[in-house]
């Protein structure tokens, strides 16, 4: 102990971040600890001089931390990643209310609402449910290969129910639930309320 100078204290968070920021950025598996080691240094920084030289050792090696450290869902679960969810893209885009349509309304009236709204994903919801979907997308063949399509009901027409994830979900995953045949995912709010973010809100928010 008599050849220790200073303690510097690195929290788990900022160790665990460091330690995964090193495996990205240099390509060195580092554990937990080596991370902390890097971050300690960078808190220390004020008090070194461009003259000092500085020797980190990165002790810990990162398989002992596949499960935990380089685990996404173990280091949310604990706040160690800052992360954008459903939820934010929701309040980041202000109190817009979620237009739906009722499975015996006509496409036309869909149509008008998409129109209406700048919009090209609509939830078919009947007694609170969601039970389908329709899209600008998935109407564009319908109608070229039988323009009357617009004045049946939605039901006839309507595609599958959109997915509806939880409240919390992290935006890097709902981009698992967007494919060819669907372009949105739905979700209710602490109130019991749907929303809805399609793929063009998921490029807006990581593109932020």
């Amino acid at each position: 102990m008599q050849y220790i100078d200073k303690f510097e204290k690195v929290t788990d968070k900022d160790g665990a971040v460091m330690a995964r920021r090193i495996a990205k950025e240099e390509g060195m598996f580092c554990g937990y600890s080596a991370g902390s080691v890097l971050q300690g240094l960078i808190q220390m920084s004020s008090e070194l001089t461009k003259d000092d030289v500085v020797v980190l050792i990165f002790h810990d090696h990162g398989s002992r931390y596949v499960g935990k450290v380089y685990n996404d869902e173990w280091m949310m679960e604990r706040g160690f990643l800052d992360v954008k969810t459903f939820k934010d893209v929701i309040n980041g885009r202000g109190s817009k209310h979620l237009i739906t349509v009722s499975p015996t309304q006509t496409v036309m009236e869909a149509i008008t609402l998409m129109k209406k709204y700048d919009i090209e994903n609509i939830p078919v919801i009947e007694n609170g449910n969601n039970i389908g979907a329709i899209s600008e997308s998935g109407l564009f063949g319908k109608i070229l290969n039988d323009s009357d399509v617009k004045n049946q009901p939605i039901q006839n027409v309507m595609e599958k129910a959109y997915p509806e994830v939880s409240f919390e979900t992290p935006v890097e995953r709902l981009s698992t639930f967007i494919n060819k045949e669907n372009s949105a995912v739905l979700s209710k709010d602490e109130s019991g309320t749907y929303h809805i973010v399609t793929k063009y809100d998921i490029i807006q928010s990581l593109s932020k």
